[in-house]
């Protein structure tokens, strides 16, 4: 499994703390963030990560170097200063070099520690170009914002409920077909990941993949404060398959 992390972000909601570094560099149970998410991907059996990066990218890239420390290969693709949205950083990636046939797509503020193998496999058997992972949400965590469909297709809206009551929210990984991107996303463009997405599943075309773990981000105080008791709690849910609030 090929993970392109989208790390790009210029952290604006956790100011003051990124004025200096990137978001996924914050200290998180006093380590940076993108350490635990690479060893969450490493005990998933992840080997080949590639960190999507723009603002303050050369810290990110000293700070994992090439994933050795991990046994894992890590390598970027470098937005620079012209910053192209989710969309458009996830084609530049479809453009270059490294990228698979087939890729999984997470997002540099989550920790989602779930087992990734069986994603892997449900987006093989699918028959669709993309899978998005999906919580039963009901608005505990934040807004729902999909809907799980009878045949396991999902239906999503990002920030509005046009489709009526929905009750699952996109978990934050989800798997993609690179000729599926190169198709629908416009290179040279900024783009909003959510609304190629949102194209598929009217279409029928976006398969689902239900997950009962909440997640955890890093995009607020609060979330840190959650990821942090996860961390320094014992337990194997800590380190490969367990829980966004």
């Amino acid at each position: 499994m090929q993970v392109l992390v989208l790390a790009g972000g210029l952290g604006t909601r956790m100011l003051p703390h990124t004025a200096a570094r990137p978001k996924a560099l914050l200290p998180v149970a006093g380590r940076p963030f993108a350490e635990h998410q690479v060893e969450l991907l490493a005990a998933n059996g992840v080997h080949d990560i590639v960190f999507s990066i723009a603002y303050k990218g050369s810290m990110i890239r000293e700070a994992l170097g090439d994933g050795s420390r991990w046994n894992v290969r890590i390598r970027y693709v470098d937005e620079g200063d012209e910053r192209r949205g989710t969309g458009g950083a996830v084609r530049l990636f479809a453009d270059s070099g490294p990228a698979d046939d087939d890729f999984a797509v997470l997002y540099g503020d989550s920790y989602l520690p779930v087992p990734y193998e069986p994603v892997w496999r449900a987006y093989a058997d699918c028959g669709a170009p993309a899978l998005m992972t999906v919580l039963e949400n009901a608005d505990r965590w934040d807004a729902s914002n999909a809907r799980l469909e009878p045949g396991g297709r999902v239906r999503y809206r990002k920030g509005e409920h046009s489709l009526g009551r929905l009750t699952h929210i996109d978990y934050g990984l989800s798997v993609l077909s690179a000729p599926t991107v190169l198709a629908r996303i416009p290179g040279d463009t900024v783009a909003d990941l959510a609304e190629m997405l949102t194209a598929l599943g009217d279409e029928g075309l976006l398969a689902g993949y239900e997950v009962h773990e909440r997640f955890y981000e890093i995009g607020s105080p609060d979330g840190i404060d959650d990821l942090e008791r996860l961390l320094t709690t014992p337990g194997p849910s800590t380190r490969s398959g367990a829980h966004r609030p």
